[in-house]
């Protein structure tokens, strides 16, 4: 039980689209934490793709009452300087600069914890996330919030079509842009 004269626990919350932030944005709600949301957008590709999840995200934050922290500028060469020549580790790499900004973010802004909705997708590869959240989590001094958002997966895709709302078609980085449109191989 909840005591109501706590004050509530605040999480910094990595958000890669409106879509995927409706179930954890609830459940983390329901456990009786502050939400607000970090917006990442080094690694989205083309610009035009980032500005269109970023208006979803933006739209879906002020029907859902929360505030959304955006990354300042656009550096997508930056992004693939780090992952070039490390194209079958480049989602290692990516969650990594993504759960980095946001750790350092939470630790900034006196967060009681962080996470990531990337928690949320059946696409990602759930147990490095977790892994490389928990390891900064404990060198930056800000726990990093574990919970397994998956079985919430085909609720938040009904609620995206419900509300309308730009659902992107692949993960973000050109990469993933040219897997969902060209396929797997080379």
């Amino acid at each position: 039980m909840k005591d109501a004269s706590a004050p509530e626990k605040k999480i910094l919350v990595h958000m890669c689209c409106g879509p995927c932030s409706i179930y954890p944005v609830r459940i983390l709600r329901e456990a009786g934490l502050s939400v607000m949301g970090f917006f990442y957008r080094h690694n989205i590709h083309p610009y035009t793709e980032c500005r269109q999840r970023e208006e979803t995200l933006d739209q879906y934050a002020e029907t859902a009452d929360f505030r959304v922290i955006h990354q300042k500028d656009y550096q997508f060469k930056a992004f693939l300087q780090n992952v070039v020549f490390r194209e079958s580790n480049r989602c290692s790499c990516c969650y990594h600069d993504r759960l980095k900004s946001t750790a350092l973010l939470a630790k900034r802004g006196r967060f009681d914890y962080f996470t990531s909705t990337l928690l949320y997708s059946r696409h990602q590869r759930h147990d490095m996330i977790r892994a490389i959240g928990e390891s900064l989590g404990k060198s930056v001094g800000v726990p990093f919030y574990y919970q397994d958002f998956r079985e919430g997966w085909k609720e938040g895709i009904a609620a995206s079509k419900e509300l309308g709302m730009y659902r992107q078609q692949y993960c973000g980085c050109i990469y993933s842009e040219a897997e969902r449109y060209y396929g797997k191989g080379d």
